[in-house]
């Protein structure tokens, strides 16, 4: 039952087992500050405080007064001790957008660019940069990193590897190609 406007001879009766459970919320020093004024209300009403000095005692609007004591005659101690979820004001995203964002980033991006970054495709799907980034995580792409395989500056680099590839492709009877492991080179090397 929702009340609006000007309440007038609120009355709330508290079994003595709810008194109990009330009280004990109000002496546990480990309780959530919110438990202890939301029973403290229950426990003043009951006694038959108005509304203005329950505010008063307990530092808290007209609204919060109200809401509580309406929550303790639907849903009793209960009902105090836990916080009604919400919706969230920022809808999901559809498995659509997810997909067109999973599309656009395996196409190579618009203009000169190298990659698509998470502000560039936001804007071409109209969506949030976290929103494009969080799509990215959960199917594991990441654009930023190119798997590129790189050239030697070496001018003889075209003879050895087409040295060591037909080494592979077409080995020596009887041969044996082993290839060594590249040690990490360190400043101290020549």
């Amino acid at each position: 039952m929702r009340i609006c406007g000007m309440r007038t001879g609120i009355s709330i009766t508290v079994k003595p087992s709810d008194r109990k459970r009330l009280r004990a919320i109000l002496k546990d020093r480990n309780a959530p500050q919110k438990h202890v004024w939301r029973a403290e209300i229950v426990l003043l009403t009951a006694e038959g405080l108005g509304t203005n000095e329950i505010m008063r005692r307990t530092g808290t609007s007209k609204r919060c007064v109200w809401r509580w004591q309406e929550r303790f005659g639907e849903e009793g101690v209960e009902g105090l001790l836990r916080d009604k979820t919400r919706p969230s004001r920022i809808p999901k995203l559809g498995a659509d957008v997810a997909e067109r964002v999973v599309k656009l980033t395996l196409e190579p991006p618009p203009g000169e660019a190298t990659h698509w970054t998470s502000t560039m495709m936001a804007q071409a799907c109209g969506i949030s940069a976290s929103a494009v980034q969080r799509i990215w995580r959960a199917h594991g792409l990441q654009p930023h990193k190119v798997k590129q395989f790189k050239l030697s500056n070496d001018p003889r680099f075209t003879a050895k590897l087409r040295d060591i590839v037909g080494l592979y492709v077409d080995p020596p009877k009887h041969a044996i190609v082993l290839s060594p492991e590249e040690r990490a080179r360190r400043n101290d090397d020549p």
